[in-house]
């Protein structure tokens, strides 16, 4: 069976939450709590699974505005790293080698390998390219 977009029911879902641009923190709650509630029903229609992808569409568009991830070094986004979840240098002795090496590293002496920005970007929860780049 073949399911069909039926534009006048698309169209009363947009009427009936007027989906728009988001432009404030409450909006952007209000958009993901009405794209969690669409996610979870089951047997969703055709229109509801395109009005879920244009509320996901509006909710990424706000979030890479205004939640920017830091770009820069891999060792200012270590920096921003460690500072953002309370770790200090010491603590990464046990991930990526001795206190020599830490110390080389935080000072800008050498950058890290990329076994050891793999290492730390299970211990930060965050995508290793942040980390190690490399250079063509």
């Amino acid at each position: 069976m073949t399911r069909t977009f039926n534009p006048e029911s698309y169209g009363q879902l947009l009427a009936k939450y007027q989906p728009k641009i988001i432009t404030t923190e409450q909006e952007n709650e209000e958009a993901i709590a009405l794209a969690q509630d669409l996610e979870h029903r089951l047997n969703k229609s055709v229109e509801e699974e395109a009005f879920l992808e244009l509320l996901v569409t509006l909710i990424e568009k706000f979030e890479e505005t205004h939640y920017l991830i830091p770009q820069g070094t891999p060792l200012s986004m270590l920096f921003h790293l460690m500072e953002a979840q309370d770790i200090e240098p010491k603590a990464l002795v046990g991930v990526i080698g001795s206190w020599e090496t830490v110390l080389k590293i935080i000072n800008g002496e050498i950058n890290l390998s990329k076994s050891q920005a793999k290492a730390l970007a299970e211990l930060f929860k965050v995508d290793e390219t942040l980390l190690y780049r490399t250079h063509i």
